[in-house]
């Protein structure tokens, strides 16, 4: 059991730096990346993006080169609404059309017991920000699942389209499903 934690805790530690280190093979079918758009009134929309990937090195041995990068093909962006699909596609929101990637790399991690907080810089609408994204981390012998549940503040990328009837806030769930 503490040889586990111990390799889950390295794993965890390990996603800032460069490394020739242990590749990670994303699982696409159990993999996702949605989210959740609210109004002050209470009104939700769910929506996420269908292609992306993600790109994990690991080094046991030095946890601190190993490396973890997320893009996202924006205009596999989908909603529960297709007239809000479309809306969102557009210059108000994430401009697909100039803009068709969004990009995460980290660069440092924080880890705990079964959990971590990776800060890295995304990229979005020609912007780039530090975010930093709690983790919960599940492993295996076979694989290991990153799910983080976040808000990210749409206007710190420019995206202020319908402030103050759409929250700044939007609630992101990722599931990243790692086969070792």
């Amino acid at each position: 059991m503490l040889l586990r934690l111990s390799m889950m805790l390295g794993f965890v530690v390990s996603f800032c730096g460069l490394s020739s280190a242990q590749d990670l093979k994303l699982d696409l079918e159990k993999s996702k990346i949605d989210f959740v758009g609210k109004k002050p009134a209470g009104e939700t929309h769910k929506g996420g993006f269908k292609e992306f990937t993600a790109d994990a090195k690991v080094d046991h041995d030095s946890p601190d080169k190993s490396t973890l990068s997320i893009e996202i093909k924006t205009a596999s962006l989908w909603s529960d609404s297709d007239k809000l699909t479309a809306h969102l596609k557009n210059p108000d929101f994430f401009n697909v059309d100039k803009f068709p990637k969004i990009k995460f790399e980290t660069t440092s991690v924080v880890a705990g017991e079964g959990e971590a907080t990776l800060t890295g810089k995304m990229t979005m609408l020609d912007k780039t920000v530090e975010v930093k994204v709690p983790v919960k981390v599940e492993m295996s012998e076979s694989n290991l699942v990153l799910t983080a549940t976040f808000k990210l503040d749409r206007t710190k990328w420019g995206m202020n389209f319908g402030r103050p009837n759409i929250n700044d806030e939007v609630e992101i769930v990722a599931t990243l499903n790692f086969k070792q």
